[in-house]
């Protein structure tokens, strides 16, 4: 590319992150509405823990699912349409959860619900892949992974702004960000751009990688595609590990204004904005965790997965071990910890999972990861009710400190791998 060509890409690309960061935030908007929901729908009566439990359980799995099979579609169709169609369709599941007052059509909702989710992140893997070259894909790839914390800050503070001050029942927590992303989905429609050919800018150049079909250049099958997934033993290690990583995850982001209240004491306005302060934490975690990733470990990710999954463990066993009557402000600063450090490997290991299986595969990489990640809703949404219900949160939360340990591991298993599936001509 000529300097001008590069001006004007460099400046396209930063609006696609940007705008597509905006968009996926939406999503994480229509998702995370759900944990603030929870208790009021349990004060309420029209639902029980272990409805919801199985709920969240089911919804996950089939999220997981449905990323597999978007990424699949998503690595062949317009990603920019993929993606608005998604959302237009969370908008719409999100208004019928609210209006509904029945288990069984609280749970159809959800879990169509999960379907239409799954349609955000493979087309972002994909697009993300056409857009930043490799070797800067941890750094500019954490920045937009941020979007999951802006959406989940955004469903926390709105959800506490209705249910607090408003004094609005927690239906009221589906109906507005129906609304709002009903709105995000015609500004994707908009301004979300595929690829650099469809923003009418240069395509991005590797001339120091070249793809893993060496050779002459032909077209590459869904065999080609499946071999660079499923044949690669990082992918699997990372993939399994994400199971870990989401328990974590979900267990405080799902749970949390439930167990402040019900543990810790803790209004549920108060426990939201504790939650705020968690994922705020994650923002900051998820950008450094990039940064650490080009600058120090040169691209590989799992390194720095390592030492996340490490301090993610003891800051989340330092909140179990608080004290009976111990200050918010620790409980908070412990929490906070811990959202740094856990959001980190859950931006890196779709980087990862891109950079193996290149740009030819990213978005089904992505979709298998995210089925491992999002069946551990089978431990974080029913196993944690069953867990808390028989043996109350203490243990519930230590258990949850150790899963992060467990993945510790499973990244250290992958410590010597290459930073990318590219191959150098």
């Amino acid at each position: 590319m000529t300097q001008e060509e590069q001006r004007k890409f460099s400046k396209a690309q930063w609006q696609f992150i940007i705008c597509s960061m905006i968009a996926y935030a939406f999503f994480y908007l229509t998702r995370k509405n759900l944990s603030m929901a929870q208790p009021g729908m349990l004060e309420e009566g029209v639902i029980s823990t272990y409805a919801l439990g199985t709920i969240m359980t089911v919804h996950g799995v089939l999220y997981g699912a449905s990323r597999f099979i978007n990424g699949f579609w998503a690595d062949r169709l317009n990603g920019r349409i993929y993606m608005t169609v998604g959302l237009a369709l969370s908008a719409l599941m999100n208004f019928l959860f609210g209006s509904v007052s029945i288990a069984v059509l609280f749970g159809a909702c959800w879990i169509l619900n999960g379907f239409t989710q799954g349609m955000g992140f493979p087309p972002c893997a994909k697009m993300l892949t056409h857009w930043i070259h490799p070797k800067e894909l941890a750094t500019k790839m954490s920045i937009w992974n941020t979007s999951h914390s802006f959406g989940a800050v955004m469903a926390l503070g709105l959800c506490s702004l209705l249910l607090g001050p408003l004094g609005l029942g927690w239906r009221w927590c589906f109906w507005v960000p129906a609304a709002l992303a009903a709105a995000a989905a015609v500004f994707c429609f908009f301004c979300v751009k595929d690829s650099p050919t469809e923003a009418g800018v240069h395509e991005l150049e590797l001339d120091d990688v070249a793809s893993p079909q060496q050779g002459e250049k032909k077209e590459v099958t869904t065999k080609d595609r499946l071999r660079l997934v499923f044949g690669n033993k990082v992918i699997w290690l990372i993939s399994i590990a994400n199971f870990f990583v989401y328990i974590v995850r979900f267990g405080f982001l799902d749970w949390g204004p439930t167990f402040l209240k019900q543990y810790k004491d803790i209004p549920v306005a108060k426990g939201g904005l504790m939650i705020i302060a968690f994922e705020l934490a994650a923002v900051v975690g998820t950008v450094f965790a990039g940064w650490i990733t080009d600058k120090v470990f040169k691209g590989r990710g799992v390194r720095t997965c390592v030492f996340c999954m490490l301090f993610a463990a003891l800051f989340a066993f330092g909140f179990w071990y608080l004290p009976e009557g111990a200050s918010s402000i620790w409980a908070t600063l412990l929490l906070m910890g811990t959202g740094f450090c856990i959001y980190g490997p859950q931006a890196l290991i779709g980087i990862v999972a891109a950079n193996q299986a290149t740009k030819e595969a990213a978005a089904m990489a992505n979709g298998f990861t995210g089925i491992m990640g999002y069946a551990s809703t089978t431990v974080s949404g029913i196993g944690i009710a069953l867990i808390k219900e028989h043996y109350g949160w203490g243990i519930t939360l230590g258990t949850i400190a150790a899963f992060a340990l467990v993945g510790m591991v499973l990244f250290l298993l992958a410590w010597n791998a290459a930073a990318t599936g590219y191959k150098k001509n």
